[in-house]
Parts: structure tokens; sequence; C-alpha cells
């Protein structure tokens, strides 16, 4: 492969990727997970949607081979629009590589607890996991929430599974997906 066949595909790459997270960003203001599932408007609240949002995405992504390269580009555009979004509202420069390390950690530790529960559709197993991690402190005692949440997240994945690897590619995970037809 030519050096600039390589530039043109990662340049490709980076579009892709940029208009996936657009749709996770999107996807990921949704109100129901503030007003029902509990989460807090705050930074930690909105972190946590873009992380349940991106499971999700990451669930339908990972299970095709043509797709997976894209994982990993889209978790390292993440956490570099946590990383600028924590410069932007005047965290410490030396502050924020340790702030990273925690979002990373906290990122990772939602992908173990609440991504078997996603990828399976089980709602009870992901509310519980919700209340024990994304929810503990958020919403005070209230159970409701965390069942709200999880039935929030099983539709996404459900939605996510049914578009097709042309829709993801394209970036458009937010369209409906296509149906065939006889």
């Amino acid at each position: 492969m030519g050096i600039l066949a390589r530039f043109r595909r990662d340049r490709l790459n980076r579009r892709i990727v940029d208009q996936l997270w657009e749709q996770v960003v999107a996807a990921a203001r949704d109100p129901v997970r503030f007003t029902e599932g509990g989460l807090p408007d705050t930074l930690e609240g909105r972190f946590e949607a873009l992380s349940l949002e991106m499971i999700a995405v990451l669930n339908r992504i990972s299970i095709e081979p043509d797709l997976k390269a894209l994982s990993q580009d889209l978790v390292d555009r993440f956490m570099t629009d946590i990383d600028h979004s924590m410069r932007e509202i005047g965290i410490s420069y030396l502050a924020v590589p340790k702030r990273m390390r925690k979002f990373a950690a906290r990122f990772y530790t939602r992908v173990r607890d609440c991504q078997p529960a996603m990828a399976e559709g089980d709602a009870a197993s992901l509310a519980d996991a919700l209340a024990r991690t994304v929810l503990s402190e958020a919403v005070g005692g209230r159970p409701d929430a965390a069942s709200a949440l999880a039935h929030h997240m099983i539709q996404q994945q459900a939605r996510y599974a049914a578009l097709t690897n042309e829709q993801i590619l394209a970036g458009r995970l937010l369209e409906p997906p296509k149906t065939e037809t006889a």
C-alpha cells in the first residue's frame, strides 16, 4: 500500500469516527436518561450518558469483523473529547492527565459491569449494574431510575443491532434501521 493510499484511508476512517462520535453525543443527550433514568445533569452525569451510549455502539460494532477496527478509534475519540472538555472548562493543565486516568478507569468499569447485560438484553441485570455503579450516588435511592435507564439502554442496543454495516460506516446511527423488502 502506498503512502498516499494510507493517508486517504486514515482520513476516511477519521471522518467515519467523527460522524459516529457526533451521533453518539446526540443520542447521549436524550433527556430520558436524565429525567426518568436519574442521571444528574452534571459533568459526571454527561460522562455516564456518553459511556452507556458508547457501550451500546461498541456492542454492535464488535460483532462484525469488518467494523472491529472502528472500536478503538471510537474509544480514542471519546477520551480525546473528554480531555478537551476538561481543558475547556478550566481544569488545570497538570490535573487533566490524573482526571483522565480516573475517567478511563470509570469507563472500563462501566464496560465490564454493563456490557454483558446490555449484549444479552437483560434489563434486570443491567439495572442492578447501573444501580451499583452509575447511579449509586446520583439518584438517592430511586430504584425506578435504574430500571428506566436499563430499559432505555436495552432499546438503544436493539436499535443499533438493527443497523446495517453500511449505515454504521456512513455514521448514521440515529436514522431508522433499514428493513428488508421482498
